[in-house]
């Protein structure tokens, strides 16, 4: 293949990656304990793919280092480096790149930060500065406190009594800094009404009034689209009872609108 051919091809395909992007209802980043941690969200990212909202996946490998594909993220806390390297964001940046923040597990230590105001974990950080931007975050609803990585090493699963309330304390100081409690297979529905996107019950409502809508102008002359040209109406074989039902917010070019005088036809609204 041609050089230039190559480039042409790689332009196209970084265009349409680039618009399919802006057509998204949103992005959301998931911020998981380690790399493993994911593998029980698939259905979540279904649902999001279903809802077009894009997602990122953040993999801590410790407290104050994660990855997001190839970057390796480093926490911002006093005396640490921003990045392992050149390319990647602080926590910080990370929360202006997202419209939410999805935290399927919270432990006691990173609750702790958070509610104190503390940095030095990534955790720590990503909510911080995404509740500073006015960002939503949501967080599982059915943690225990105890992290990940402290489960496996002491096989202990449920925090002892004063720390289980010291926790539980802090969850409700979370709740009042605007966090959401989710169970973790309702996080990507509970993403979707943050940005405003209707749930399948709600799309299907809204299909069949189309539906019915249309079927109430059934033989008539109706125009959907956004602009009503001079050429759509001269290529129409026959216009009944001389009128055209546009669509709400459907614009009428200049020459149309000529064209609607001269032939004296009559235009209405659709409910």
């Amino acid at each position: 293949m041609d050089v230039r051919e190559m480039v042409k091809s790689a332009v196209i395909e970084v265009v349409k990656s680039m618009q399919q992007e802006q057509r998204k209802n949103g992005k959301v980043l998931f911020i998981f304990c380690d790399s493993s941690a994911h593998e029980g969200h698939t259905d979540q990212f279904i649902q999001l793919k279903d809802d077009n909202i894009g997602y990122d996946s953040l993999f801590l490998d410790g407290e104050t280092s994660s990855w997001i594909g190839m970057n390796q993220v480093e926490s911002t806390s006093s005396n640490r480096i921003i990045a392992a390297d050149g390319n990647a964001p602080s926590p910080m940046e990370l929360a202006k790149r997202y419209d939410g923040i999805i935290i399927p597990e919270i432990d006691l230590d990173n609750a702790a930060r958070v509610v104190q105001g503390l940095k030095g974990t990534i955790k720590a950080e990503v909510i911080f500065a995404a509740l500073l931007l006015g960002k939503f975050v949501l967080i599982g609803d059915d943690v225990t406190g105890v992290k990940r990585a402290d489960r496996r090493y002491l096989q202990k699963v449920h925090l002892p009594e004063p720390y289980q309330v010291l926790f539980q304390e802090y969850l409700r100081r979370l709740k009042e800094l605007g966090i959401g409690f989710v169970p973790v297979q309702e996080m990507a529905a509970a993403a979707a009404r943050k940005l405003g996107v209707p749930e399948q019950g709600q799309k299907t409502a809204e299909v069949n009034a189309d539906t019915e809508r249309l079927q109430e102008y059934e033989g008539k002359l109706t125009y959907t689209k956004k602009l009503l040209t001079q050429k759509w109406i001269q290529s129409q074989n026959s216009i009944p009872d001389n009128t055209i039902y546009l669509s709400k917010n459907v614009i009428i070019s200049p020459l149309a609108k000529d064209l609607i005088k001269e032939k004296k036809l009559t235009i209405k609204v659709m409910k």
